[in-house]
């Protein structure tokens, strides 16, 4: 008889175990389109250390005193032209993601999503999770390449969480997926199937993947040839030899150097050299955000059509579709081996 077998006395308190979660985590949102909420977003997000490699002492006066009194109201705005009745499309997105993913892997797995910035939070689901009786939890980070700034930080925060625990679940970590054949295999179907739909043959393929220092690259950070492998790849699974690609790097923030090319300075010079027709894609993201829905959608199409362009058109992210569901089932299942 082991000690599980044996009678526990009447005033034990209840516990839970042999359970194995998924949590599936996203870079965040406000929980609301306004000023307000973007800015308690914005103050968490732009406090991490990871993503802006200043030493607090000289980064929280600039944070506090200027950006946080001028850029929430502008953020809240373009928030306000992509929310939709389930709010943040990120947030709706994930939670879709989840879902589908719940209903692929079954009842002996449980599945959630958390935000590294904003709600709901890694702490909090990582103790839910605890409590439901997961003890051994897969943290998985929506992000294909890697990134200091991005993966690492998610991995920080489970990590902060797990130090407070008495009683810590094991956790292992989705690498990222960046040139993986299933994810190439899953952009290159869903792309595919959306060009196909297109009104329009596009003489351009815009690849644009989110910004980050120049700096970040000269330190040994991988992300910038994660993104342009995953460029690469995904060209050749394409096989479109009438259609040229170009990758480029979006959301850039402050005077520092980012990585270039720049999508918006792509987008206009393409057009002022006679490029009439392009599409653009977001390879970088797992869900549609504010930076693909309004950035790209909307400031992109205005900034080509006002370039000169004529046809325009911004392509979805893999989000919950049936490409991007499988793919996240087999990436999931092969870091789950041993646990199911």
């Amino acid at each position: 008889m082991t000690w599980q077998d044996q009678q526990l006395p009447a005033d034990h308190p209840p516990v839970r175990s042999g359970g194995v979660g998924v949590l599936l985590v996203n870079l965040g949102t406000p929980d609301a389109p306004t000023p307000a909420a973007v800015k308690r977003y914005l103050a968490e997000f732009l406090s991490d250390p990871r993503v802006v490699e200043i030493p607090a002492i000289a980064w929280q006066p600039i944070l506090r005193g200027v950006i946080l009194n001028t850029r929430p109201k502008k953020s809240a705005h373009a928030y306000q032209q992509v929310w939709t009745e389930k709010g943040s499309p990120l947030a709706a997105i994930t939670a879709e993601q989840v879902e589908k993913l719940q209903a692929m892997l079954g009842e002996g797995v449980q599945v959630d999503w958390a935000m590294r910035y904003g709600n709901p939070s890694i702490p909090d689901k990582l103790a839910a999770m605890k409590d439901a009786g997961c003890e051994r939890i897969l943290l998985a980070p929506l992000y294909p390449q890697y990134c200091g700034a991005t993966t690492a930080t998610v991995v920080d925060k489970a990590s902060e969480t797990l130090a407070d625990m008495r009683w810590q679940p094991s956790l292992r970590v989705l690498p990222p997926y960046h040139d993986d054949p299933v994810h190439i295999h899953a952009l290159a179907r869903d792309l595919d199937r959306q060009l196909e739909d297109l009104s329009f043959v596009p003489e351009v393929l815009l690849l644009s993947f989110h910004g980050m220092p120049a700096r970040t690259l000269e330190l040994g950070d991988p992300y910038h040839c994660h993104c342009m492998k995953t460029a690469r790849l995904l060209e050749q699974a394409l096989a479109r030899p009438s259609l040229r690609f170009v990758t480029t790097f979006q959301s850039r923030f402050g005077r520092a150097k980012w990585l270039e090319p720049a999508t918006d300075t792509v987008l206009a010079k393409e057009a002022a050299k006679g490029t009439t027709k392009l599409a653009i894609a977001a390879p970088g993201f797992s869900a549609d955000c504010l930076e693909t829905l309004e950035e790209l959608a909307i400031r992109g199409r205005e900034q080509f059509l006002e370039a000169g362009g004529e046809e325009f058109a911004a392509l979805t992210c893999l989000n919950a579709g049936e490409a991007g569901m499988a793919m996240l089932e087999t990436l999931i299942r092969r870091e789950l081996a041993g646990w199911i």
